[in-house]
């Protein structure tokens, strides 16, 4: 089993609603510095930020980390990282976990336990992680995606529709989770192959991956087997609005 990982951190300077995201300071560091400092907590043997934007690269000059200036016409943090897999030449079975720039509070034992899975089911070409839901609100949310996987932890189908939908319990009763209720919502880590990112950027987006807005079902629809392990500790907050901004730099700034 492979003991080794690399962590790719997509890090996008443009963004709709924070622009400049990256390099917004929290608690006297740029956001991109603490996901850095996290990914370093991981134990992982290479780390590199993917950017396409000068500045990120300038910024990471000053911490001192590896940095890959790659296209700016990516559509998604997947394709940044092929890129950097062919820039850096890493072998075909070479792990890679993709950390966005956005999560500064991720822990580094969920980025291991991630690339360690993966490491342990060959079959897999993907591996991602899982954590119970405990209400009903949560279940029926749309912006909560869920995950069924089979009997050996193996992905089934990922939507952002309740499943499994418990038929007879929500005929009665939708404000409360059945008992013994079986939920997951996904969480959206993922680990991959080096081989299986460069045949991945290569395939078109399929109906449900384009129906349901998860990118991961393009993996499922074309055969490609995704591993999800389950953790209770799922990351703290990600950063996509001012709001979460505020939140998070509170809660840095009293660490």
């Amino acid at each position: 089993m492979h003991s080794t990982f690399k962590v790719v951190i997509p890090a996008r300077y443009a963004s709709t609603r924070l622009p400049g995201k990256p390099l917004l300071p929290i608690a006297g560091k740029p956001m991109i510095q603490h996901v850095y400092e996290r990914a370093i907590s991981s134990g992982a043997d290479d780390i590199v930020i993917a950017t396409d934007d000068q500045r990120v690269q300038q910024a990471c000059d000053v911490f001192s980390a590896q940095c890959c200036m790659t296209a700016e016409e990516h559509q998604s943090g997947t394709d940044r990282i092929a890129e950097v897999i062919e820039k850096m030449q890493w072998a075909d079975d070479s792990i890679i976990v993709n950390l966005q720039g956005d999560e500064p509070l991720i822990d580094g034992k969920l980025i291991k336990q991630l690339a360690f899975d993966l490491a342990a089911h060959p079959s897999a070409e993907i591996a991602t992680l899982s954590t119970p839901i405990h209400t009903a609100a949560e279940l029926l949310d749309p912006h909560v995606v869920k995950v069924i996987t089979d009997k050996e932890g193996f992905a089934l189908y990922f939507s952002r529709a309740a499943i499994p939908w418990d038929r007879d319990a929500f005929a009665i009763d939708m404000q409360e989770l059945p008992q013994n209720s079986s939920h997951y919502r996904h969480i959206g880590l993922y680990a991959y192959k080096a081989g299986f990112i460069r045949h991945y950027s290569q395939l078109q987006p399929c109906y449900i991956e384009q129906t349901e807005s998860l990118e991961q079902l393009r993996a499922l629809w074309n055969g490609f087997p995704i591993h999800v392990s389950m953790t209770e500790n799922p990351p703290g907050h990600g950063i996509d609005t001012q709001q979460d901004l505020e939140r998070v730099q509170r809660l840095l700034e009293v660490d």
